[in-house]
């Protein structure tokens, strides 16, 4: 009989992937996935640290399982990933019934350790060196972990991918826990992130989406070469059968030309950027260590636009961090007016012990002022948002199709004939449409008629006249008006 497992993930895109190569490398030793906890021999929890939210969450879920733990002893219950190793031995003795505490770099070792744990040793915790316990080398090598086992079953769909070209962050911005808990700033050769992407395609992607914590500030050195990000772009793109490659999450200070240009001159590169911003203050951006000024950011913008002007932009914003003014949030407001991105990730700043913001800074800006100067900034990039999809009106788009949307999955509408798809642009706008289920993973041209800020709203457009083919000049004559 297989033994069972339970895995629940939050946070970034990182972690989902952690958590395919953790369920991959726990297949081979015969476990199968249920959907409760309630149901599984090892309940994991993959773990993030970025806002104190995403930790009381996972705090809540373990002591849930108290009782469950006390009337099923034999049950493991691991917590992998950024609390982890930011927590350590505080996750023990907050939920003493906790069996497993396994650091990002240590996940490789999961299966012996549930092992291990099964057979009697008692709690195990393996997490990696912190940064102040060693040279550089040694805590690299402590943090190093690149699983090459991959699940397809764990992915979002079967036709995307996640793929890692990096791990760790050299940034140390004062907000951040990044850098504690991934370690320092590694790339991986080369050539191994090209022998992965073709397993993928292989396997069935056809959209493979790089990862790093700053990903465009991947540069590989060996023997006296260096290979830039925009180097790996150009080798990914001779890959045969994969259509679409995007990355995340960039720098604004490694935002190259050599990049822009290869995000321009390569067709399979989507022009999709997701470049944080952070704060429209100086004197802010100062305080959080982000290394750049907002003349800069703005000089950065003009150079995307210049280079590849049909590129969708995306930035993260922390509102409320510590010791902004009021004005100094308008200018954050007034930076995203200026810019007008796509859209915009906001938070409240949210204090992370071990970071230098932490140690340094005041937490001084009340909570329900960060409140609504979240919901203010956030109201300003939803009109934003909305006032851009308009031009997509009448404009037949390239989408990747997903799988039925929300809504089909809630109305339990997948078994329809016809039913309502969603899918991703170049430009990773969302939209929706009615299809049926052949069409999921294909690229299919795709007619908008309506928008919110939000979704697209399309119509495939087909190649025939017959009973099924959609009239689209009165939806393009209308949009036009």
């Amino acid at each position: 009989m297989n033994k069972r497992l339970y895995i629940e993930t939050v946070g970034c895109q990182m972690n989902v992937l952690d958590s395919e190569l953790v369920v991959a490398s726990l297949r081979q030793r015969g476990y199968e996935l249920v959907e409760s906890p309630k149901h599984a021999d090892t309940v994991l929890f993959n773990t993030c640290s970025v806002r104190q939210h995403a930790e009381d969450k996972i705090y809540s879920a373990l002591g849930r399982l108290k009782h469950a733990k006390q009337h099923h002893p034999q049950k493991i219950i691991g917590v992998l990933g950024c609390m982890a190793q930011k927590d350590q031995k505080l996750i023990f003795e907050r939920a003493p019934y906790v069996d497993l505490v396994v650091g990002p770099g240590q996940l490789h070792q999961v299966p012996d350790l549930i092992e291990k744990i099964a057979q009697g040793s008692g709690p195990c915790m393996e997490v990696s060196l912190s940064r102040k316990d060693g040279s550089r080398d040694q805590i690299s090598r402590s943090h190093e972990s690149f699983d090459p086992l991959r699940d397809p079953t764990m992915r979002p769909t079967p036709f995307q991918a996640y793929v890692r070209i990096q791990i760790g962050c050299d940034k140390f911005c004062t907000y951040c826990i990044v850098p504690m808990v991934r370690g320092p700033e590694q790339g991986r050769a080369p050539e191994d992130i090209v022998s992965e992407s073709r397993v993928l395609v292989d396997q069935g992607s056809k959209e493979i989406t790089l990862l790093g914590q700053t990903v465009n500030s991947y540069r590989y050195r060996h023997n006296g070469m260096t290979t830039r990000f925009s180097d790996l772009l150009s080798m990914l793109h001779d890959i045969n059968g994969l259509e679409r490659i995007k990355f995340v999450t960039n720098h604004p200070k490694d935002m190259t030309d050599d990049l822009l240009c290869a995000v321009r001159d390569l067709s399979k590169v989507s022009p999709y950027l997701h470049i944080p911003a952070q704060s429209g203050s100086n004197r802010i951006l100062t305080r959080m260590k982000r290394g750049y000024t907002v003349e800069e950011y703005l000089e950065m913008m003009q150079r995307i636009d210049d280079t590849v002007p049909d590129a969708a932009v995306t930035s993260d914003f922390i509102v409320g961090f510590c010791g902004e003014t009021e004005d100094e949030f308008q200018q954050t407001v007034n930076l995203v007016k200026t810019c007008r991105f796509k859209n915009s990730f906001i938070f409240k700043y949210s204090v992370r012990p071990g970071t230098k913001g932490a140690e340094q800074l005041t937490d001084d800006v009340p909570e329900a002022v960060k409140k609504r100067r979240n919901n203010e900034l956030l109201a300003v990039q939803n009109t934003i948002s909305a006032q851009d999809n308009l031009r997509f009106l009448g404009r037949t788009l390239e989408v990747l199709v997903e799988g039925p949307s929300k809504t089909a999955v809630k109305q339990g509408a997948s078994a329809k004939a016809i039913l309502q798809l969603t899918g991703r642009t170049p430009c990773d706008r969302i939209v929706v449409f009615e299809g049926n289920e052949r069409q999921i993973g294909q690229i299919l041209p795709v007619t908008c008629y309506d928008t919110t800020s939000f979704t697209l709203f399309g119509l495939v457009v087909t190649s025939h006249i017959g009973p099924h083919a959609y009239d689209l000049e009165p939806l393009k004559a209308s949009a036009q008006k």
